[in-house]
């Protein structure tokens, strides 16, 4: 890249000058994401993706200033909120600018009578769920790392949450936001309550990892909180049959909102439980009394025609309590040689349980524990998580074995042509595979980009662009 001063000394002329950072932590720190791989690098002192500059923003004004300048200099910006991210999506692959949201001023609007909350683009989930819960709303959308990430991450990573069963994913929560181009065009879009005029382009960048602009803004549902929830914890004779259930109460239009199926290795973490011997499944009904027993009472049928036997609801309520907690994978990153990964894909009923079953023999060789389960559930199939635990004797070769699994578990999931991504998005690590997982449609996604962002400087090096 050309001498960078210039494009630094032209920022800090049209922004406040504390807002364009330049020392070594900073520009380290932009290297780095949840990921856990690039934890490990840290770890080693390797900050491969680093920016040339930072420069916190606080308003769509600025962001327009910074992409007017970026635009002039031909340097790329990377978009970046609360680094949730666990595959890079905030990573900088060219240096350049990492435009930081977070620091966007709080705005938040809440409409009870619509029933939607617009909020900045880098407002905290959880603070904002929990303000919801105080006046009786909530968003319903609840991914594990509600504490950590942001509104804006939400949407550009096409994020789900635990109770997406009832409440759907990010898209189905979204009713407006904004997004700023490369050429500093604002767009509002929108649909109230439903839009027919030409295709929905609320869903162009939903997903698209700041790629072709940057949020600002977002407007999402909220509901009451629900007057009755109902919980049980099942064991089942086996994974298969935990699945059948899954397809079954979809096919009956049931809307459990709560429906994670733990094969037997992680049924043993998820009932804390080292003697567990059998898949298990926590379900969860909600909304009026009525309902959310009638719900019950037909899911629990289901599940007994499948030889499910009821353990109470001890262990679901326990998950209930620390859903949010991930400090089994931070331990074990922190730890000298320690690696742990999470590899969430989607597949067809017709083709889960074959998937589930190769991803367990390719990737038992390669972890002391191989986890899976089973928690988003849609007509046509379902998402599985892949949860690896192991050691290696340095951060080095704990390094090289996770870009290992990573290699292994896309190239199982290509052969049985499964979805390489669920909700975690693609970033860094799904980048060299976005081609030929989405076929046809990359074509598509590079003519997008062409037009929306023509010098190419959006988070370059994510989606395969």
């Amino acid at each position: 890249m050309a001498d960078i001063s210039p494009l630094i000394a032209a920022l800090k002329s049209a922004l406040p000058p504390q807002q364009v950072l330049t020392d070594s932590d900073t520009l380290q720190a932009s290297s780095h994401d949840t990921w856990p791989l690039s934890t490990k690098l840290k770890r080693l002192g390797c900050h491969d993706y680093q920016a040339d500059v930072v420069v916190n923003v606080t308003g769509e004004q600025q962001i327009q200033q910074v992409l007017a300048l970026a635009t002039a200099h031909d340097t790329p910006v990377t978009p970046r909120g609360l680094a949730s991210s666990v595959t890079g999506q905030p990573l900088p692959t060219r240096g350049g600018i990492v435009l930081d949201l977070s620091t966007m001023s709080q705005q938040r609007e809440i409409n009870t009578t619509n029933m939607t909350v617009e909020v900045s683009s880098g407002y905290n989930g959880g603070k904002l769920e929990d303000e919801l819960q105080q006046m009786g709303w909530t968003l319903g959308h609840s991914p594990q790392s509600l504490y950590q990430s942001s509104v804006g991450g939400w949407l550009s990573t096409l994020a789900t949450g635990q109770f997406s069963s009832y409440y759907g994913g990010i898209e189905d929560l979204i009713t407006a936001y904004t997004v700023i181009l490369a050429s500093g065009e604002h767009i509002r879009l929108k649909a109230s309550p439903r839009a027919a005029m030409g295709p929905d382009l609320r869903q162009l960048f939903i997903g698209a990892e700041g790629t072709l602009g940057v949020v600002t803004s977002v407007q999402l549902k909220i509901f009451p909180l629900p007057q009755t929830r109902l919980f049980d914890t099942l064991e089942l004779p086996s994974v298969e049959a935990g699945l059948h259930i899954m397809r079954e109460q979809a096919m009956a239009g049931l809307r459990p909102f709560l429906l994670r199926l733990y094969d037997a290795a992680e049924a043993r973490h998820a009932m804390q439980n080292p003697q567990q011997p059998l898949p298990v499944m926590f379900i969860g009904t909600q909304g009026i009394d009525g309902v959310a027993r009638a719900e019950m009472d037909a899911l629990m049928a289901i599940i007994q025609r499948h030889g499910g036997r009821s353990l109470g609801c001890e262990g679901v309520q326990g998950w209930m309590q620390r859903r949010f907690d991930f400090s089994t994978v931070e331990k074990r990153l922190d730890t000298p040689g320690g690696y742990a990964e999470t590899i969430e894909v989607a597949h067809n009923w017709d083709g889960i349980a074959s998937l589930y079953h190769a991803l367990v023999d390719i990737l038992t060789p390669l972890a002391g524990e191989v986890l899976s389960h089973f928690s988003h559930v849609y007509p046509q199939g379902t998402s599985m998580y892949m949860i690896l635990l192991g050691q290696e004797q340095d951060d080095r070769q704990a390094v090289e074995k996770l870009r290992r699994i990573w290699q292994e578990t896309m190239n199982v999931c290509l052969a049985h042509n499964a979805e390489l991504s669920h909700h975690h998005g693609g970033g860094l690590i799904r980048s060299p595979y976005a081609r030929q997982s989405l076929g046809s449609a990359h074509l598509l996604l590079r003519r997008v980009k062409q037009a929306l962002d023509p010098n190419a400087i959006l988070n370059p090096g994510k989606l395969g662009l």
